[in-house]
């Protein structure tokens, strides 16, 4: 036990403290009762959705399906860096907006972390097409991002009529970043090389544990867009992978699999943030958005959201804001939506996926100049958030 606590990074704490703060406030009425009880109600679909999607996405993972495939990406590319940099962008924003942005961060990064000594490629633009990907192109699908699924209620939309609503900010918000990588990532005098070597074919361990997870990961998100309720349908993924692996490979079903820091570190949140803004949060908030939905206040918003998600964290930002915008003001509020997916990629920790993504950069000795990560990161933030709520409003 005392060797578990040990190995409890700060993050860690930080997570398991918010909850605690959040318990607290409601065992001493700081939070009344019948509103923790209405943040738990909202919240638990999505914490088994996420739970759910992660397990999925782990087990596809130890499967080798991105492995797979990324390495078919790079023998497609056949040497050419620019070929390269579409099948990657594209292979990403997939893998983001189907499978959820900490999937492309958690589970994406160290696939192509790894494939780039094997192709001798230079890491870092592997690695920043992961990241700001993992952040810009979550915008499509409610699936895509916690802070979707939110808005997704909020809003009272379902998966196909939330994607006809954000089809041209997603567009947008990936064209931008595409444009952002090559420029001060990928073209030939900041990557070093003007072609790479072609990986060999990869050789799958399992044929059958790779045949299941691709094909559960295919049947996800079919039930998604027919309209499934997306915590079904990852369950019954999930259900599916973890069935294959009990019976091919059950070293691999760990406890550890449960992403459990998320859970906790969500549920905190739902309960920290009510009380917050009983306390003036609210105050804040609103005088920042303001409550126009015409005008600028779908820029405020967006604005406001990125802001605030570069300081601590899109979740909050998220949480804190809607509470502020009127109900009907659905535009205002996607505008916020915008800001806390595509605004969180100034600082490590504007996102979730952004900081598991340093600590596999970490883990794999990839260097990442933070000036140079923050000063590139405030450009895509201003002229995304600009475009993209810009193409939000001409297909309103």
């Amino acid at each position: 036990m005392a060797g578990g606590l040990r190995r409890l990074s700060v993050l860690d704490w930080i997570r398991i403290g918010l909850l605690a703060a959040g318990l607290v406030f409601v065992a001493t009425g700081l939070l009344p009762a019948a509103t923790a009880r209405e943040s738990v109600d909202r919240i638990a679909p999505l914490l088994l959705f996420l739970g759910a999607v992660i397990v999925l996405a782990e087990l596809t993972k130890e499967a080798q399906v991105f492995d797979v495939i990324a390495t078919r990406i790079a023998i497609v590319g056949r040497g050419s860096y620019p070929a390269l940099f579409l099948l990657c962008t594209a292979f990403a924003s997939l893998v983001t907006i189907f499978l959820n942005l900490d999937t492309t961060a958690v589970l994406l990064t160290p696939v192509m972390l790894a494939l780039a000594p094997r192709a001798k490629i230079a890491p870092l633009p592997l690695a920043m097409t992961t990241v700001w990907l993992a952040n810009t192109a979550s915008l499509l699908l409610p699936v895509s991002n916690l802070t979707n699924l939110l808005a997704m209620n909020r809003v009272a939309l379902g998966a196909r009529q939330f994607a006809a609503r954000m089809w041209a900010p997603e567009l947008v918000a990936v064209a931008v970043t595409m444009a952002f990588l090559w420029v001060f990532f990928w073209r030939r005098g900041e990557r070093g090389e003007d072609r790479y070597v072609p990986p060999p074919a990869p050789a799958v361990d399992d044929p059958l544990l790779f045949t299941v997870a691709g094909t559960a990961c295919v049947l996800f998100i079919g039930a998604i867009l027919a309209g499934l309720r997306i915590e079904v349908a990852a369950l019954v993924a999930a259900v599916a992978v973890v069935a294959a692996f009990a019976w091919r490979d059950r070293s691999k079903l760990v406890w550890s699999l449960i992403p459990w820091r998320l859970l906790v570190f969500v549920t905190g949140l739902f309960l920290v943030v009510p009380t917050l803004s009983r306390f003036g949060l609210a105050d804040v908030m609103s005088a920042i958005i303001g409550t126009d939905g015409d005008g600028d206040g779908p820029y405020r918003a967006a604005a406001a959201g990125a802001g605030l998600s570069n300081l601590v964290n899109n979740l909050p930002a998220y949480v804190a804001g809607e509470q502020v915008i009127p109900v009907a003001n659905h535009t205002q509020l996607l505008s916020l939506l915008i800001g806390t997916n595509l605004g969180p990629v100034v600082t490590p920790w504007g996102s979730l996926a952004t900081l598991l993504w340093f600590e596999w950069c970490r883990r794999r000795d990839v260097p990442v100049p933070l000036g140079k990560f923050m000063a590139t990161g405030a450009g895509l933030a201003a002229v995304g958030l600009t475009a993209t709520v810009g193409a939000l409003l001409l297909t309103s």
